[in-house]
């Protein structure tokens, strides 16, 4: 049907917005000017309607490849030719910590052998395709413009050059072609309310917004303190989150993207735009551990900006998510004019699971700062005040049936995984207080923790199965529960846990890829079925090392780097037939892959020298 393979995508971004191309040189997904706002491009859910910038080869055979240039998040598509080779070489110059409606997307086109022609299409669609727009043509350039934004083309090129916008264009989108030879470089930028006309840009000038952008990534990137035995692949997967974080306030999305199906031609197509509290610990420990502590203290910042609002207003219960500026207007609708990628409908912007209950964030979010604390990020007193008042809350509503981290829509449960992270919080915020004095009702505190550890080892273990099970009353298994031994709430060699994972190695794992759950046994209210999870992969790999079964482990990890795609990214699902399936990239299979890889890292070490 025309649709890309959702893993052959690169992703560019300038820490505000982000746009995928795919291998053949099409801008498919681009929202502006924030990573949820409606998209300008769009053709990665709609081919027809969504919109797309692309430049390729004029028709004819060609070969593609595509790659990042070493340690920056500058990516390069070649196109190789009969007649010559050329390259697209596309990036967004870093917009710094302040928000702005203005983004640059910077495509330079260039001929290394022979001779080139490349052809041009841009094709906005504002608002999903909802909303006309206007081209206006100079000879500088090009304003396409609708009724809330407007993206202005400018031409790279240098006075002997000849008019390039001079023929096939349309009433509202452009067409043109450029022809190039070995040595030679033009280049366009398209940039979004921008501050004048259309203007002639110089090679030189060019060079320097590519210069400086690929400067600020190695800059950056040199501060990794990770030197383990998957360097590249780990730093590949640091600037890929550091492309999903939202510099002025901090804030991780999941994804950059949205629809993006979990089964092909399915129903569970979800919005992943926005920022989750559960994505914190995960975060917080995987960019600490690397060495990122102005990124982890940033996330950290705007986790307690959220827990400080609901202290200081209704004291209700958490949002799971926000969108990256702190606001949590997240309604639910579906774009019906838009078919979806592969006739994956409905295609969904916003999401309804904002307002689910979810026990589990609470021990996310007091692991995540617990752990920050403990790494030189302090927590102040407002912050502490907060978490008393967040606590207050978790004490008198624990005991009650949830939606789960998985956000299921098929009914409350009592999610075994929610009870344990609510132990967490409650450990987490004595073990603050004990280490550093701070008032706290520590009485009450270790009473709630210690029931719900008993409740869990009663309610939440099933003897006949001898294993932890998703919810009370079930004997369904769960991968979430991976989780159990990484945060300290049962030991690695317990005869419960080793039970429970080996009930795991033969229930959820399939040639070392990991399923969420079995939906059939405990029906998730949604129709179809999904592919592997990613996530689970990885936390699968984390919990074998903590087991002791290091060299499954190391398996484990390796097979699972096989489905990554040309550049190193993971979506959010592995399909049967190995294609990569929803949301791309997923923030959470990466920062768990970190976590995966220096817990593994440390348990080869140990083992190399002999325990010590």
């Amino acid at each position: 049907m025309g649709y890309p393979l959702i893993e052959n995508h690169g992703l560019i971004g300038d820490l505000q917005t982000a746009a995928l191309v795919t291998m053949d040189g099409t801008i498919d997904w681009f929202c502006c000017p924030r990573f949820d706002s409606p998209s300008v491009f769009g053709a990665l859910l709609d081919q027809e309607k969504g919109g797309h910038f692309t430049v390729r080869p004029e028709s004819g055979t060609y070969a593609t490849k595509q790659l990042y240039l070493p340690d920056t998040a500058i990516l390069v598509t070649r196109f190789m030719t009969p007649s010559g080779a050329g390259e697209v070489v596309d990036f967004m110059p870093v917009t710094g910590g302040t928000a702005t409606d203005r983004h640059r997307l910077v495509r330079m086109f260039r001929c290394v052998r022979g001779s080139m022609t490349f052809e041009i299409d841009i094709a906005p669609r504002f608002d999903y395709g909802r909303k006309p727009h206007t081209l206006h043509l100079t000879d500088r350039g090009a304003v396409f413009a609708s009724e809330d934004l407007s993206l202005t083309l400018h031409v790279v090129r240098e006075p002997e050059d000849e008019r390039l916008l001079n023929s096939l264009s349309g009433d509202h989108d452009l067409h043109l072609s450029i022809t190039l030879k070995a040595g030679q470089q033009r280049g366009m930028v398209m940039e979004s309310a921008a501050d004048g006309p259309p203007r002639d840009i110089r090679l030189a000038a060019f060079q320097e917004f590519f210069d400086d952008t690929m400067g600020y990534w190695r800059t950056w990137l040199g501060q990794s303190r990770y030197s383990g035995r998957w360097r590249e692949t780990v730093e590949r997967s640091a600037v890929t989150l550091k492309l999903m974080t939202y510099a002025p306030s901090g804030a991780l999305v999941a994804a950059p993207t949205a629809g993006l199906p979990e089964q092909l031609g399915g129903e569970r197509n979800w919005d992943y735009r926005f920022t989750w509290i559960r994505d914190a610990s995960f975060s917080v420990y995987a960019l600490l551990g690397l060495g990122f502590t102005e990124e982890a203290r940033a996330f950290t910042g705007w986790l307690r900006d959220r827990v400080q609002e609901k202290a200081g207003g209704d004291g209700g219960p958490l949002n799971v998510m926000y969108r990256v500026d702190g606001s949590s207007d997240l309604y639910e609708e579906t774009l019906d004019h838009w078919e979806g990628y592969e006739r994956s409908a409905p295609v969904r912007i916003g999401n309804g699971a904002a307002d689910q209950l979810q026990l589990d964030i609470y021990g996310e979010a007091l692991d995540s700062i617990y752990f920050a604390h403990e790494h030189g990020i302090q927590l102040d007193t407002r912050g502490w005040t907060s978490l008393r008042t967040l606590l207050d809350w978790l004490i008198d509503h624990w005991d009650q049936a949830e939606e789960g981290l998985w956000e299921t829509r098929g009914g409350r449960q009592h999610f075994t995984y929610g009870r344990v992270m609510s132990w967490v919080a409650f450990d987490r915020a004595l073990r603050l207080a004990t280490a550093h004095g701070r008032p706290a009702q520590s009485g009450r505190w270790a009473a709630e923790r210690d029931k719900l550890y008993e409740q869990i080892l009663t309610k939440g273990w099933d003897p006949g199965r001898g294993a932890f099970v998703q919810h009370y009353g079930s004997e369904v298994l769960d991968s979430s529960l991976l989780r159990m031994p990484t945060v300290g709430f049962i030991t690695p060699d317990d005869p419960m846990w080793t039970s429970t994972l080996e009930a795991m190695d033969q229930e959820l794992v399939t040639d070392s890829l990991v399923y969420r759950y079995n939906p059939e046994a405990s029906p998730d209210g949604l129709r179809g079925s999904e592919g592997t999870f990613s996530l689970c992969t990885f936390m699968y790999v984390d919990a074998l090392a903590r087991a002791g079964r290091i060299d499954q482990a190391r398996l484990v990890l390796e097979k699972m780097m096989t489905y990554a795609n040309h550049l190193g990214l993971y979506s959010e699902e592995i399909g049967l037939t190995g294609r990569q399936l929803g949301n791309f990239p997923q923030a959470f299979t990466h920062l768990a892959f970190i976590d995966a890889a220096l817990t593994l890292d440390a348990a080869l070490n140990r083992a190399r020298t002999g325990g010590r």
